[in-house]
């Protein structure tokens, strides 16, 4: 309890998380018959592993594809489509965010690229500022649920038994749920903002397809290489940074190699707040396994919940309350090792648990007062937290209509999986 309480304050006063979870290990290894080196220990045994080695590729093929300016060909060819449509370029906003997912696999990337182009054209064609950011963010949590997603990697690598091809494909449709939710939600609401637009015709739409085939290959190769059994993840993730190297550099040929070592800084430094993170949580994990506190957290919930329904929507509580605070990632490597143990004893399906717990906790990059989505969102339009926040709040429902479904009809989300065999 003292170690947790130190960890609340640090959090508190603004400390990184990384640097507050490592300071309480520090200080509750220091109570125990244990050399303080063992912390070092094991905080390098949590990055020594293969897989993980996925994090940083799939960051870096991003930075490489969202430096080849393929986000204009995506916006190009998600306006062919649905341009025309009431509330036309809020809807380009949702689909965008869709093709963008297969691209980068995090919201805060897909925030952040498509809010530069998206906050500015939306506020000229008659959209408030804050409403096109808010559904900049909104659409952003589609990004870490159609794959390739980081959440799901570090999912699988925290957890034992699940697989990420399944998860992969079970965050598909969770991810158009949303997607198709926003779009009925900007449809309804936000169609007074601009004027209609003609109809593309066919000939224009296979012109906007043809620049857009290189982005829309990526993710067909990177989970389809996956699915077949040719390459594991982490061989994808090497596979998917190579191919938007040489697209950028040799087909595009909007990468010159004088960029290069700015893209691979960005992705090092990106790469580096999760990595940090993932080491001293393991450190923590070991500690908690040590002290018994999942088994004895596990015990008092099985007592007290005996239906698995009725610990989803406990899980559901937990985690929508944990991601106002904690950012997603942080906070599935700190729960994941305590929920997922009753989740198995309870016979939860483990790959409908995963989906339900990364959708939950991605919601949380953008609900106030901590959504990382809502930062990088307000950086653009520059309107205020409490502007953006109020115009989100309706999106926000949108996106828990889609968790109460994912949640208690399980069919949806492992669907696709078992079509394939997992």
């Amino acid at each position: 309890m003292l170690g947790f309480g130190v960890l609340l304050i640090l959090l508190f006063i603004g400390s990184p998380i990384a640097f507050a979870i490592l300071i309480g290990v520090v200080g509750h290894v220091s109570t125990l018959p244990f050399n303080i080196s063992l912390v070092a220990q094991r905080v390098f045994a949590g990055l020594d592993s293969f897989s993980i080695l996925a994090i940083p590729l799939f960051v870096l093929a991003g930075e490489l594809m969202n430096e080849s300016g393929i986000t204009s060909r995506i916006i190009n060819f998600a306006n062919s489509l649905v341009g025309h449509m009431r509330a036309g370029l809020a809807q380009v906003n949702i689909w965008a965010s869709v093709i963008f997912a297969g691209l980068s696999g995090s919201a805060v990337a897909d925030t952040s690229a498509l809010g530069r182009v998206f906050i500015p054209t939306m506020e000229k064609e008659g959209y408030p500022r804050s409403f096109a950011a808010a559904l900049t963010a909104a659409s952003s949590v589609i990004g870490p649920m159609i794959p390739p997603s980081i959440p799901v990697i570090i999912y699988a690598l925290i957890t034992t038994g699940v697989s990420v091809p399944a998860l992969f494909l079970a965050g598909v449709a969770p991810g158009l749920f949303l997607a198709v939710g926003l779009s009925v939600y900007v449809y309804i609401f936000a169609g007074d903002y601009a004027e209609l637009k003609p109809k593309q015709t066919i000939k224009e739409r296979m012109k906007a397809f043809v620049q857009a085939w290189i982005p829309l290959f990526m993710p067909i190769f990177i989970v389809g290489s996956i699915l077949t059994g040719i390459v594991t993840p982490t061989e994808a993730a090497a596979f998917a940074a190579a191919y938007a190297l040489l697209a950028g550099m040799f087909i595009l040929r909007t990468l010159k190699i004088m960029d290069l070592p700015a893209i691979f800084v960005r992705a090092m430094r990106d790469s580096s707040v999760v990595l940090i993170i993932m080491a001293v949580i393991a450190a923590a994990n070991w500690l908690l396994t040590f002290s018994r506190v999942p088994q004895t957290v596990s015990e008092i919930v099985l007592d007290s919940v005996s239906s698995p329904w009725m610990f989803l929507i406990l899980v559901n509580v937990i985690l929508l309350v944990v991601g106002l605070f904690l950012e997603g990632i942080a906070a599935m490597l700190i729960l994941l090792p305590i929920l997922h143990p009753i989740a198995m004893t309870l016979g939860i399906d483990p790959v409908h648990f995963g989906i339900v717990v990364i959708f939950n906790l991605m919601i949380g990059l953008v609900t106030p007062p901590m959504g990382i989505c809502l930062f990088v969102s307000n950086s653009i339009a520059n309107v205020g937290l409490a502007a953006i926040s109020r115009q989100i709040m309706p999106m926000f429902l949108v996106e828990l209509a889609v968790l109460l479904l994912i949640t208690f009809v399980p069919s949806t989300v492992t669907f696709l999986p078992r079509l394939f065999g997992y």
